[in-house]
């Protein structure tokens, strides 16, 4: 077990037998496949550690392999990636699956590899692959005879970064054997706490345990302390021991260990001081220079801490350091023989560790603030002549506290740095702004660090961007641009990296302004990477605006000043807004993107390549060259998969692009999964998308997670627009056509304040809307009700919604106003639905819908075709109609399109049409003159009308009516009527 903590050993195991087996039940879980996280919370003292530690011995007894990994205080900035590194660092000794991974993502060795070489340029891309790197690491570990259990103490501790890798790998949790436990101190988490909306979000997940630790109850505390004092206490010292103790298991042993003297400490601090007072003042001293350091110090940075603090001072000749004292060693070993310091690690990397958290805060507390500044002075000395025994990091943290702000100031510069090759933005950007914090107090401080205010500030700015705070590196860039008012070549050299920034914000018009301004004053010759930025975000900012002459315009000058400079990375992006502009031809949209996707791979810009791949994709599909889409798509995922960002942004729109074009080819099966798992944040997306096939197939739930989306509606109207439109569409095949309606009514009116009222998906919305009406219609005509105010209802609401669609393709059309082959086809589809509603139920308009569909939408071709046979069918001509329904059931039956092939059954019960498994007889389930009955009760008449049609007495129409009512399971007339036209009782 890797670097597991050393309690006392006069600290026994008692109680917590119901936490220790949710522990050890996640472990055998782990082990069959279905990794698991614990989250260990509790007040400091309770036993966490002790918890865990037990825990893990059990753990390890079973054959599982136990990591042990820490966070550390350093203020808000902290280590990055400390608990994942420290891990990982460990298992690379034990098994090779980390070296493996390290061959095959790189990313992971600029966490693992002091010496790894790291590009001065990051991007979003290189932190995804790292995050995958430690998530493919950790999960190659564990096996089933050998599970992963992965412990990280004191979360409340981890830094940013640390935070971030637990969300993913959470999020990535499928069949690893693997068990992360993580603990956390409850009583630390104040209302602003980091660690907060992290806990929140991680016990949303199905995977994730909580286990709040309680003090010992009465009982568990008598048995606690009975074991430790060897012989169960006198009652009256138990009475006091539990009265101040409260139960917390750490003061209740240093209680029993002070000695239960007459007079008991009434404060854990009173005990540690008093615990500390015994030692020699040797001991004292080392303990008080540890302490400041926090729970853990490495032990060749402490030995040197002291021996600066001596030098400067900071010990008599009889303490620890001076040249007549007492060693260093004699002072830990009889630290560690009364259980105040502990040494943990292998040999190689051994660390000093206080046997508990409070006992560090303790003793740090009580340090004057001299006494505590000037050991920090004495770290920050060892660390200055030694950096490699400790990182910038901590070395900027001993420099604040020591209040030397020059030293701070390179420090941090230099923790940035070091953050920025390990891909780690937040805290790289917090080292940034410290530095620029400090630097109106440190005179020099351009001489100190070779660059001045802004070149840090622009880092600044780069950091915020890529740790996802957009606005925070607007306010960065834009103030940077605005303090170089003085130098105006320069404050145009650096409006493009404002305008990336802008754009990201989408502040369009601001960024045309500072792209403009900086044309005006950047020189034409010599050809310059600044103008040629500047151009590209010009271009695209003026293509968002919707002036496409311009972006051409502009696009054409920085293609060519890209080309003079061979700039790959600016020509990827400008090639992609000249693909995006080329409205009129799409083959040679979708050559612009191949070559940017090459001039992307060629800078190295695998998420420019990936947002190519999409682009690509999208290119094809809209083109309505459905075959090519799929295969590019798959090709984009096998590369976003193969670099390790298969969940990337543009990962995740290729895998909705993969469902959406597996559907329209009228593959129906549910998306296959295994070995891969969604992370919460992309599920909504990715499950509004399959929502297609699910209707398609008939799913019983489809209309159940189509509601469930709906709390994701106001996060992206994308969601809105497909599961609301599937919805309406489940709806409509389950008969429930007034809701469907009213669906689409409130779905337009969102999108509509959302995008704008001629949003493209309103003509979808439109005819699916126009299609249960026309079914509603439909069963009110069956029931006699042709010439009904109701009819005419939904015959005007259908006039309003064929209008909205013919609008929105006028006014709503896509860049260069052509619609593509699936909007024309959805167009066709709602002038058709509205001629069934109206009743006229034109054959010909079914045949162009069908037609227009054709381009290889396999489902919706069907789905028209079946359409198309019914209005022949009504039209009279039942060899067409037997035909066309022919095709669509077969197709329908091949896809798994249950609905739609029981519509064509149904269909051709009731027209008596030939086609396959469709019984053309009704007498095995009405008698003929039951069906005659039926027919005239469908047309509205009443009994005695009935009785008059068919000369027989009313009385015996209402038997009739019975009999049919009882045969059909109906509870009235008018269900009768439906459902015999449901089941092809009812001749068209």
């Amino acid at each position: 077990m890797g670097g597991v903590p050393r309690p006392s050993s006069r600290a026994p195991f008692v109680a917590r037998a119901a936490e220790l087996d949710v522990l050890a039940a996640a472990v055998e879980r782990a082990r069959r496949g279905e990794p698991g996280v614990v989250l260990v919370g509790a007040d400091a003292g309770v036993g966490k550690t002790r918890l865990l530690t037990r825990a893990a011995e059990l753990a390890a007894e079973a054959g599982a392999t136990v990591v042990w990994s820490h966070c550390v205080d350093l203020g808000e900035v902290g280590l990055p990636y400390l608990p994942f590194s420290e891990a990982l660092t460990t298992l690379r000794a034990q098994h090779p699956a980390v070296d493996e991974t390290v061959a095959a993502r790189p990313a992971l060795a600029r966490l693992l590899d002091a010496g790894a070489p790291a590009d001065d340029e990051q991007s979003q891309g290189e932190r995804l692959q790292l995050f995958e790197s430690v998530a493919a690491a950790l999960a190659a570990s564990g096996t089933p005879e050998s599970p992963l259990v992965l412990v990280v103490e004191d979360l409340h501790w981890a830094d940013p970064s640390s935070r971030d890798v637990l969300r993913f790998v959470v999020a990535r949790l499928r069949a690893e054997h693997v068990l992360v436990v993580a603990s956390y101190r409850a009583d630390d988490l104040h209302r602003r706490h980091p660690l907060r909306p992290v806990l929140a979000e991680l016990l949303r997940h199905p995977r994730v345990e909580h286990v709040q630790l309680a003090p010992f109850t009465e009982a568990e505390l008598r048995e606690f302390t009975t074991a430790l004092a060897g012989a169960p206490l006198p009652r009256d010292a138990f009475e006091s021991v539990r009265t101040r103790s409260e139960g917390n298991a750490y003061f209740a042993e240093e209680l029993v260990e002070s000695g239960l003297g007459d007079e008991l400490p009434w404060s854990l601090a009173d005990v540690l001081r008093a615990r500390l007072e015994v030692l020699d003042p040797a001991v004292q001293h080392l303990v008080r220079v540890a302490s400041v350091s926090g729970r853990q110090v490495s032990e060749p940075l402490l030995r040197a801490a002291l021996a600066h603090d001596a030098a400067a001072g900071g010990a008599s000749p009889a303490d620890v350091g001076g040249p007549s004292g007492r060693s260093f060693d004699a002072a830990l070993r009889e630290a560690i023989a009364h259980h105040v310091l502990a040494v943990e690690g292998d040999g190689a990397r051994d660390v000093v560790v206080f046997r508990h958290a409070l006992l560090a805060e303790a003793v740090a507390s009580d340090l004057l603030p001299g006494e505590r500044v000037g050991v920090h002075r004495a770290y920050l000395e060892a660390l200055t002549a030694d950096p490699a025994l400790g990182s910038p990091a901590l070395r900027a943290h001993h420099a604040l506290a020591a209040h030397d702000l020059p030293a701070a100031l390179t420090a941090s510069r230099a923790a940035a740095r070091k953050a920025a090759r390990v891909l780690a933005p937040a805290e790289e950007l917090r080292h940034l702004e410290q530095v620029l914090a400090l630097w109106q107090a440190v005179p020099d401080a351009e001489t100190l660090l070779g660059e001045d205010r802004v070149t840090v500030a622009l880092a600044a700015a780069g950091a915020a961007s890529r740790a996802g705070e957009p606005d925070r590196a607007v306010a960065l860039a834009r103030r940077v641009v605005e303090g170089t008012a003085d130098d105006p070549l320069r404050q145009a050299s650096l409006r493009h990296v404002l305008s990336r920034y802008l754009l990201g914000t989408e502040e369009v018009e601001e960024t045309l302004a500072h792209t403009e301004a900086a044309l005006a004053v950047l020189p034409v010759e010599p050809p310059s990477l600044d103008r040629a930025w500047t151009l590209a975000m010009r271009a695209r900012a003026a293509m968002n605006a919707d002036l496409d002459e311009l972006a051409a315009e502009v696009a054409a000058e920085a293609i060519d000043v890209a080309h003079r400079l061979d700039a790959p990375d600016v020509e990827a992006d400008v090639l992609t807004t000249m693909a995006i502009l080329e409205v009129a031809d799409d083959d040679r949209a979708a050559v612009l993107l191949a070559q940017a996707r090459e001039r992307a791979v060629e800078a190295g810009d695998i998420l420019t390549e990936l947002r190519c791949w999409y682009n690509i994709a999208a290119n094809r599909y809209y083109a309505g060259r459905i075959d090519e889409a799929l295969q590019v798509t798959y090709d984009g995922l096998d590369r976003a998969r193969a670099t390790g960002l298969g969940w990337s942004a543009y990962g995740v729109e290729l895998r909705l692009f993969r469902d959406l074009v597996r559907y329209v080819l009228g593959d129906l099966t549910p998306t296959d999964t295994a070995g891969e798992t969604m992370p919460e944040g992309s599920a909504p997306q990715l499950s509004c998308v399959q929502l297609y096939a699910a209707v398609a197939r008939g799913d019983a739930d489809a209309l159940a997670r189509g509601t469930a989306l709906r709390r994701d509606w106001f996060r992206d109207g994308q969601i809105a627009l497909i599961s609301g439109g599937c919805s309406i569409d489940a709806l409509t095949w389950s008969g429930r056509h007034e809701e469907a309606v009213a669906l689409a009514v409130e779905l337009v009116d969102h999108l509509g304040r959302t995008w704008s009222d001629y949003f493209l998906g309103r003509i979808w919305i439109s005819a699916l809307a126009l299609a249960a009406l026309a079914d509603a219609a439909d069963a009110a005509r069956l029931q006699g009700a042709s010439g009904s105010a109701a009819v005419a209802e939904l015959v005007a609401r259908g006039a309003e919604l064929l209008d909205a669609a013919r609008t929105t393709a006028e006014r709503g059309r896509p860049r260069g106003g052509r619609l593509g082959p699936e909007g024309r086809a959805w167009l066709a589809r709602a002038a058709a639905e509205h001629s069934r509603l109206t009743g006229e139920d034109d054959p010909a308009l079914w045949e162009e819908t069908t037609r227009l569909f054709d381009y290889g939408y396999r489902y919706e071709v069907a789905r028209s075709r079946f359409r198309w046979a019914q209005a022949l069918l009504g039209a009279g001509d039942r060899n067409a109609a037997e035909i066309e329904a022919g095709q669509a059931l077969e197709e329908a039956e091949v896809m798994g399109a249950a609905p739609l092939a029981e519509a064509v059954r149904a269909l051709g019960r009731r027209g008596r049409l030939d086609l396959p498994g469709v019984r053309r007889s009704t007498t095995a389930v009405l008698t003929e003159r039951e069906e005659e009955v039926l027919l005239l009760v469908a047309q509205g008449l009443t009994n005695r009308q009935i009785g008059e049609r068919l000369f027989i007495s009313a009385k015996t129409v209402s038997v009739h009516v019975s009999n049919v009512l009882a045969k059909l399971g109906a509870s009235g007339r008018a269900e009768a009527v439906s459902l015999a036209h449901q089941r092809g009782l009812l001749e068209v």
